[in-house]
């Protein structure tokens, strides 16, 4: 789905109010990326259409969000020898630093979105806090990079121009749903994000505040809809409201009425083993960045998938971890539909909008700029 929200921020409020929502089923998009660019203008524009009605507000320039195979993360190290004579840090030596880390990065046909500074040593030593005005010989920092298709990039950001809007800046989706769906204590503590899509699960994970590993995997809730409707022989939309719970014409769907629960076992089945592949996907990635078991604040789940049911139940079995569906209590004024975590990415851009100048510091603004630019401008995330 394409979802469009309108904030209002004002003065003395610490979070926006919503005042407009617009939602379309999205046409023209596989996997993140424009596939046929009329069918998504469409759906863009149909959904602006709806929030402009909603809110009473033309609505000209939008925060956009990424996500789906193209965005991919990953850490690197960097380092520098300090310029001055009598060692002192200079936002130089930072930024030589960071150009190292990017030097050190595949960057081929990617485009960077988003970093976090991880951390930092002078003379192998740890560094907390402000780095500028210390004195040392070599400065050594560890970044987490997000990065995008440039291709995939710019034709997502053509289609929205094509639609009438002004790209503000671009977002990573988990780093917009990470900040509804996550509290500071549990991004501090370590915790998971998976958001169950369409067509693709991502797995973010937070430490100390910042995420410190992205990764998107090819499956999501419809593979659980197609499984059901090939398993039981229903059709994509009976398959989908089962998937969800719900009871069709009062009764389980069945050639056989006699045989309700033979067909509510097997459907559970095929609802766990489609999980079960998922949470195989997010628990071999958990142990190759040595979190496996690891997370103390557990995984919380958003995107149409999280509402499918026994979906807790099954991931503390096989990851061996707390589970929780992502909730908001950030938009006291939200309708109870809104609070679903399908929501999120769009809330998120809301808050983002608020905070532009905190993740998103570097990103669609240097779009077509020499990277440098964008590693300068990142500087003082380094800073307190």
């Amino acid at each position: 789905m394409t979802r469009v929200v309108v904030g209002e921020f004002i003065k003395g409020e610490k979070n926006p109010k919503i005042i407009g929502v617009g939602e379309n089923e999205t046409f023209g998009m596989r996997h993140g990326y424009v596939v046929d660019s009329l069918q998504t203008i469409v759906s863009i524009k149909n959904a602006v259409s709806m929030a402009e009605k909603s809110s009473g507000v033309k609505i000209k320039r939008a925060f956009i969000s990424v996500g789906g195979l193209s965005l991919r993360g990953g850490l690197s190290s960097g380092s520098t020898i300090i310029s001055k004579a009598d060692g002192e840090v200079t936002n130089l030596d930072i930024s030589k630093a960071l150009q190292d880390c990017e030097d050190n990065l595949n960057l081929n046909n990617k485009k960077i979105i988003h970093l976090s500074h991880i951390s930092s040593k002078l003379d192998g030593k740890e560094v907390q806090g402000r780095l500028e005005g210390m004195h040392g010989t070599k400065l050594e920092v560890k970044v987490f990079f997000l990065t995008y298709s440039i291709q995939h990039l710019e034709d997502l950001i053509e289609v929205i121009a094509q639609a009438g809007l002004e790209t503000i800046d671009v977002i990573a989706s988990p780093v917009a749903i990470g900040q509804i769906a996550l509290s500071e204590k549990q991004k501090i503590a370590g915790v998971g994000l998976v958001n169950i899509g369409h067509q693709t699960t991502s797995l973010s994970v937070f430490e100390n505040g910042l995420p410190i590993s992205i990764h998107t995997f090819s499956i999501g809730s419809t593979d659980i809809t197609n499984d059901i409707a090939l398993g039981l022989k229903i059709t994509l939309e009976m398959a989908e409201q089962l998937k969800l719970g719900n009871e069709i014409g009062g009764n389980f769907p069945s050639s056989k009425t006699d045989q309700p629960r033979a067909e509510k076992k097997k459907l559970d089945e095929i609802i766990e083993a489609r999980l079960s592949d998922i949470f195989e996907l997010i628990e071999n990635h958990l142990k190759k960045i040595k979190r496996g078991g690891l997370l103390p604040a557990g995984i919380v789940f958003v995107g149409g998938g999280a509402n499918t049911p026994r979906l807790e139940e099954l991931s503390r079995s096989i990851l061996k971890l707390p589970a929780s569906i992502g909730r908001t209590d950030i938009f006291n004024n939200l309708k109870t539909k809104f609070r679903d975590s399908c929501w999120f990415t769009a809330l998120g851009l809301v808050i983002s909008g608020r905070d532009n100048n905190g993740y998103s510091e570097g990103s669609f603004k240097n779009l077509f700029k020499d990277l440098k630019n964008t590693i300068k401008s990142s500087i003082k995330q380094l800073m307190p």
